[in-house]
């Protein structure tokens, strides 16, 4: 059955499906109210998540904090729009833009074309991520993978590999979470909306939050990482 306002919203935005030429105004009047919608949709999503998971979002940052205090790096990965919040989620830990927040190794995995193209012609785009999982990730590393299905292959693939190397798993996913739900990730926070792009806006509020809670987790741990790093980094020069 066809929901009689979603139908109203149709005819004004797109006249030509009932062959009909709206005029200028209907049409302003129809963007506006179509904006009031789409914000009122994105307000609730985001409020409803955080209302919902807020505990899990806390236990979520505590791993990734725990991955740092024992000098681990985080990688991230995604497909699509996914790809793009992976690369953001890295870019907010390596290049923070907060002033007093130090930065923290943080990787894309697809940002180098040529591994990524190289796999995908050898042996599949579905081992994009699980091939460089198994040669970068450490046991105290941790792996984010964003999908708004939950069902991308290559971020399945990409879990199965970091799990058996022992590094922390955390899933970002829509709807009802997909096969992401079901594999026994170590964290997985779901969003629950058929949208695509509501999923997505509220992912990008999820991993805003983490970076910010995993920053103040780590307050009182910055002069000993900072010189537990600085340690390590002697350590290496001497070996090389």
């Amino acid at each position: 059955m066809i929901n009689t306002e979603n139908a109203s919203h149709l005819q004004a935005l797109y006249p030509f499906l009932n062959k009909k030429k709206a005029d200028a105004a209907s049409m302003n009047q129809a963007l506006l109210d179509s904006i009031t919608q789409k914000m009122a949709q994105h307000q609730n999503v985001i409020s409803q998540f955080f209302a919902n998971h807020q505990q899990a979002v806390v236990n979520c940052a505590n791993a990734i904090a725990t991955v740092y205090k024992k000098q681990g790096q985080l990688f991230t990965m995604g497909n699509g729009g996914s790809s793009s919040d992976a690369s953001h989620i890295a870019v907010e830990f390596l290049h923070p833009v907060t002033t007093g927040r130090p930065a923290l190794p943080a990787y894309d995995l697809s940002c180098d074309k040529t591994v990524m193209t190289a796999i995908a012609n050898d042996v599949g785009y579905e081992n994009v991520y699980a091939r460089q999982v198994a040669t970068l990730l450490h046991p105290n590393d941790a792996l984010i993978g964003i999908s708004t299905s939950g069902n991308s292959d290559n971020l399945l693939r990409a879990f199965a590999q970091a799990k058996k190397t022992g590094a922390v798993t955390i899933g970002l996913a829509g709807g009802t979470g997909g096969e992401m739900k079901k594999i026994g990730l170590d964290h997985c926070l779901v969003v629950d909306s058929d949208s695509i792009h509501r999923t997505q806006e509220c992912h990008v509020a999820i991993y805003h939050v983490l970076w910010d809670l995993v920053h103040t987790l780590l307050a009182d741990e910055r002069g000993y990482l900072s010189n537990k790093t600085t340690v390590n980094r002697e350590a290496e020069n001497e070996i090389r």
